[in-house]
């Protein structure tokens, strides 16, 4: 149901796959990244040796759209970050806390996702399922003009996707595409307007099921471009990077459920060099 990776790098199984309606998710999780990443979208740092710590709190309701499932989800981040990193042949260093920008998104499953309640779930089969989400960013994290490393990005992010899925026995493979679009940053670092092209990202994902409400997906993503244009000039930063991750999910009961992740930079030409792990707790009422 949540995801808690870092922005463009995020890989996101089950994103398209159906769920009952009128039920509700809250979520607490917790993220560890080390290596060459960046926590906002606008900077794609070089030469970067960061570790970043984040606390995370979800919300999702789902509920029925001309007759289909579909879900609203929120999450948000406190989100700390140690370490140094290169801008411009300047070294940067980066020792403090900071809230993450909130995102804000929905999600329809307009083809073969039933909208059917809880007590009528049990009896669905799941096939194919396709559908189209909508993610917002908002500009209302921590962050410094005067600080290059920031937990907010200080700019509106828009993100549609679209995605399906297709489920035969235990096997569920999964296929998604989003862009990012961005608006300007005119309090970029050192009085500096930043504009950010758009972002294109593509994943997969192969989930088993191990038994109900028990799986493994092995994931991969690519993304591309995002390249930052700074007071007019362009700063040939676009990036060209792939993820693989594993996930794994356990539901205790019809109530809890806990999730780990963990993921790797496989193609790392900007910002990608990293490693995450993630742990996310569930309640389900």
């Amino acid at each position: 149901m949540f995801s808690i990776q870092v922005k463009s790098q995020d890989l996101e199984p089950r994103s398209y796959t159906n769920i009952p309606i009128d039920m509700q998710f809250m979520a607490v999780g917790y993220l560890h990244s080390e290596g060459a990443l960046s926590p906002s979208p606008s900077v794609p740092l070089k030469d970067a040796h960061l570790k970043l710590d984040a606390a995370v709190l979800g919300y999702a309701h789902s509920f029925a759209i001309a007759g289909s499932s579909s879900k609203l989800d929120m999450s948000m981040a406190r989100i700390c970050m140690k370490g140094s990193a290169d801008y411009q042949n300047e070294v940067v260093e980066a020792d403090r806390c900071g809230y993450g920008d909130p995102n804000i998104r929905l999600t329809w499953n307009f083809y073969g996702a039933r909208a059917l309640e809880r007590k009528d779930f049990a009896q669905y089969e799941e096939g194919l399922v396709i559908g189209t989400s909508l993610q917002l960013s908002l500009p209302v994290g921590t962050y410094d003009k005067n600080k290059l490393i920031n937990a907010g990005a200080n700019q509106w992010v828009f993100r549609p996707g679209i995605g399906m899925s297709y489920t035969a026995g235990d096997w569920q493979y999964s296929a998604m595409t989003s862009i990012r679009l961005y608006s300007d940053n005119d309090e970029f670092y050192n009085q500096t307007e930043l504009e950010k092209q758009a972002q294109y990202t593509f994943q997969g994902h192969i989930i088993y099921s191990i038994g109900r409400g028990h799986w493994l997906s092995l994931s991969g993503n690519y993304f591309v471009g995002g390249e930052t244009t700074k007071n007019g000039v362009d700063a040939d930063d676009s990036q060209d990077n792939s993820r693989f991750g594993l996930t794994y999910s356990l539901a205790f009961n019809q109530h809890h459920s806990i999730k780990l992740n963990v993921s790797t930079g496989v193609i790392t030409r900007i910002g990608n060099d990293f490693d995450t792990f993630g742990l996310v707790w569930q309640y389900a009422f």
